[in-house]
C-alpha cells in the first residue's frame, strides 16, 4: 500500500479559514493603528513650533505664518496654521491624507497669555475619540 504524499483538501480549506479569521481580526486593528499613527505624526510636527514661538513670544513679536515659526505650511501630514497675538494663539495641523477614521481631524496646541500650552483634537466621531494621541485629548 502506498504512503499518502501531500495535504488533503480538507486540510487546506482549515489553513484557508484559519488565516481568514487572522486577517478579518488583523486588518481592523492594523488600520487603526494607521489612523493613530497619523494623528501622532501631525501632532510631532506641529509641536516642533513650540519652542520658537516661545522665543518670538520673548522678543514680543507676533505672527499669522507657519514659517515665522520654522513650520512649513504644508506637509504630507498637515496643512499648518499659526496665529499668536499679544501672547496668546494657536498652532494647528489639519490632517492630510489619513485614513477615514480620522479624515477631517485637526490637532491643535493653544496657548495662553499666561505661558500655558495645551492640546486638543477635534474632528474625530466619538467611537474613534481613543485615537487621538494621549497628550492630545479630543475636544
Amino acid at each position: 500500500m502506498n504512503a499518502q504524499k501531500g495535504f488533503t483538501l480538507i486540510e487546506l480549506m482549515i489553513v484557508v479559514a484559519i488565516i481568514g479569521i487572522l486577517a478579518a481580526i488583523a486588518i481592523p486593528a492594523y488600520s487603526n493603528y494607521q489612523a493613530r499613527g497619523k494623528l501622532t505624526a501631525g501632532l510631532s510636527e506641529i509641536s516642533a513650533g513650540k519652542a520658537a514661538a516661545e522665543q518670538k513670544i520673548n522678543d514680543g513679536s507676533d505672527w499669522t505664518l507657519p514659517t515665522d515659526i520654522g513650520l512649513q505650511g504644508t506637509t504630507s501630514n498637515c496643512t499648518i496654521t499659526s496665529t499668536m497675538t499679544a501672547g496668546a494663539g494657536t498652532i494647528a495641523c489639519a490632517v492630510l491624507n489619513a485614513p477615514s477614521q480620522v479624515r477631517g481631524a485637526t490637532i491643535t496646541w493653544t496657548r495662553n497669555k499666561a505661558g500655558t500650552w495645551s492640546c486638543a483634537t477635534s474632528g474625530l466621531d466619538n467611537d474613534k475619540k481613543d485615537l487621538a494621541p494621549k497628550s492630545c485629548s479630543q475636544s
